[in-house]
């Protein structure tokens, strides 16, 4: 199936964060709080993808309350942290949302996202995301995780999709 084929229903875009979101690299401070750098060009991404009317969500393995915070700042409702099985809480959320894993977009970088990335029906990774992941993968970004990777999807979704004239023009009036 050709890209634009699997581009075309998507409605959602799922994303780990570590390594996607992220660079991967976990900070800890002396006293011991946890810190990670997003990068603003992921924010404006995941907004311009809320305003074309799709969802956004988050399935991570891991649990941190700066997540959290990121994730209320930009609207994302939808925020699974801690789930050591991602396609299991993919499909609880399928039940939830009424959005088949057909329609979904799921960016990963690592072995524990497989099983999810095999199962929807657009599976990308970023540039730095491991071998496997890659080769699992229909899309793979230019961008490294942690450096736009999300909104540069968003952006080749949203041309295939044909939306991002229309959004553009917010920004060029």
């Amino acid at each position: 199936m050709k890209i634009d084929q699997r581009i075309a229903p998507i409605r959602a875009i799922w994303s780990d964060v570590d390594g996607v979101l992220t660079s991967g690299g976990i900070t800890y401070d002396n006293q011991g709080i946890e810190t990670k750098t997003f990068h603003v060009r992921d924010g404006l991404g995941i907004k311009l993808w809320q305003k074309a009317g799709y969802h956004i969500g988050i399935i991570t393995a891991r649990s941190s309350h700066i997540v959290k915070i990121r994730m209320n700042e930009l609207g994302v409702e939808t925020v699974r942290q801690g789930a050591k099985n991602k396609l299991e809480v993919a499909q609880k959320l399928v039940a939830e949302t009424g959005i088949s894993l057909a329609e979904i977009c799921y960016i990963g970088d690592d072995l524990s996202d497989l099983p999810l990335l095999s199962n929807v029906g657009l599976a990308a990774t970023v540039a730095d995301g491991v071998q496997e992941v890659k080769d699992a993968c229909q899309l793979v970004t230019q961008a490294k995780g942690g450096e736009g990777a999300v909104r540069e999807l968003v952006e080749t979704i949203l041309k295939s999709q044909q939306h991002w004239g229309e959004l553009l023009q917010a920004y060029t009036k």
